[in-house]
């Protein structure tokens, strides 16, 4: 599996929202893993990014956050999670929030990729608007395995809030013509 992103991150304990020091590792598979040291030995967190999260947050975009002492609110990074819960983050510098919150952006976004055995390399394959991929078998030296991964829940909430709506229209719209026989009368 292939790493996308690592490096140390302050990172918001929930329960008493003290700042602690991590390692992160954000793999392509869409799994932020956090350690206590570089040596990725002592493990303490996993977020799977492709289930879970919902937005991405830099900056000043964050809100009501505060960002531990020697920090800026400029380096601070907010994860939403489903359900309301945040993860919040703030990394070293203000250009190192940015290039975090771009990689958190891309590896939720359920790309599709080919992985080529013999470089030990992903390459991300363009999906057009009709949600197809074009590959051509054997370009290239070796065997190409494409990677496809999508969040099987993907726009479902989408179609409940559109039925939703249409529902309580149809039912007020009905409600509205039983009534008129009596306005009739």
């Amino acid at each position: 599996m292939a790493l996308m992103r690592s490096g140390w991150l302050w990172r918001q304990t929930s329960v008493l929202k003290r700042w602690k020091l991590n390692w992160c590792d954000l793999w392509i598979d869409g799994s932020l893993c956090f350690y206590k040291t570089d040596s990725r030995r002592e493990f303490e967190h996993r977020i799977s990014l492709k289930t879970a999260c919902v937005d991405v947050r830099s900056g000043l975009e964050c809100g009501e956050v505060t960002p531990p002492e020697t920090n800026p609110r400029d380096n601070l990074v907010v994860i939403q999670l489903r359900g309301g819960s945040t993860v919040n983050l703030c990394a070293n510098s203000e250009d190192e929030s940015i290039a975090w919150k771009l990689t958190l952006l891309e590896t939720r976004r359920n790309p599709v990729f080919t992985y080529d055995p013999y470089d030990d390399s992903y390459e991300v394959i363009p999906i057009n608007n009709y949600h197809t991929v074009y590959i051509r078998p054997g370009v290239g030296p070796g065997t190409h395995q494409v990677v496809v991964q999508r969040d099987p829940f993907d726009g479902v909430m989408e179609n409940v809030a559109l039925g939703l709506l249409a529902g309580m229209a149809a039912g007020t719209a009905m409600r509205s013509f039983l009534w008129m026989p009596f306005f009739f009368c």
